[in-house]
């Protein structure tokens, strides 16, 4: 069995903002709905983290005494990510198995890394199991990275990095050669301008690939900040959604209040990419 659906959620789509909390529903509703043949790459082990960490300790780590930003984010995401893989097996249907693939840059930079993880992935869907992936933020280093992917750069090679789950959720589309990407987000798509929800865009078509591409980076001029951060928006969304695109996946941006199902149907509001 292939892996015919990719869903991507981000961090702030899990969170319950007015109650500074886990939103338990969108994690049961999401759950529910993931079955064989999908793969969920999942964001929030780190704010989730923290939320935990607030909870347990009183208040927020702090960068103090040494303790930089990078550190903060390394403590909270290890403590984050057994909260984020419990909730989703108290939800995900009991017959299927529940797998967490922890993925970092090298992963998509070398060939044979490469080709382990796809079999992986697909032997999750034949084996009745769902892979929840993330980037492993734990262990990851962004200095080391940053050396790590400029070295390759200058012998030529083009580099995944992986900064973002987009690009996580991008590059395992490409991997699987899946049908269709879907990036759960907290709106209902790509505005022309952001703060007007009727500027919806609905379709990007074009006959080609080559002519998509030109689309989206059109689309990319009324696209500018993040929602908080570390955060890197729509504008980043549409850069890695181009690598897809070119391998004929279709793309759809849509909102994590809507079931899966409504907005493969077209039922629910979203921004859908696909040629023609």
């Amino acid at each position: 069995m292939a892996v015919s659906l990719v869903i991507k959620i981000g961090s702030m789509a899990l969170i319950n903002r007015d109650y500074n909390d886990i939103n338990y529903n969108v994690f049961a509703r999401l759950s529910r709905e993931l079955r064989p043949g999908y793969a969920l790459v999942s964001s929030g082990a780190t704010e989730i983290g923290r939320l935990d960490y607030i909870k347990r300790a009183g208040g927020e780590l702090v960068e103090e005494n040494g303790l930089s930003y990078d550190d903060i984010k390394t403590d909270y995401a290890a403590q984050g990510q057994s909260v984020l893989m419990q909730n989703y097996r108290q939800f995900v249907d009991s017959r299927y198995g529940l797998r967490q693939i922890l993925v970092e840059h090298q992963h998509f930079n070398d060939a044979g890394k490469r080709a382990h993880l796809k079999e992986m992935l697909i032997r999750c869907s034949e084996q009745n199991a769902i892979p929840i992936i993330n980037y492993n933020d734990a262990v990851s280093n962004e200095e080391n990275r940053k050396m790590e992917i400029q070295a390759m750069r200058e012998r030529g090679k083009k580099a995944v990095e992986c900064v973002d789950n987009d690009e996580t959720a991008a590059q395992i589309a490409c991997l699987v050669d899946c049908k269709t990407l879907l990036i759960l987000t907290g709106t209902d798509g790509i505005y022309l301008d952001i703060d007007n929800p009727a500027t919806i865009v609905r379709e990007v078509t074009a006959e080609t690939s080559e002519k998509l591409i030109g689309k989206v980076a059109d689309l990319q001029k009324h696209c500018k900040g993040a929602s908080r951060r570390g955060a890197f928006g729509a504008l980043a969304k549409l850069e890695y959604i181009k690598e897809p695109l070119k391998k004929g996946v279709k793309v759809i941006i849509s909102s994590s209040s809507y079931k899966i199902d409504d907005i493969l149907s077209g039922k629910a509001l979203s921004t859908m990419f696909f040629e023609a």
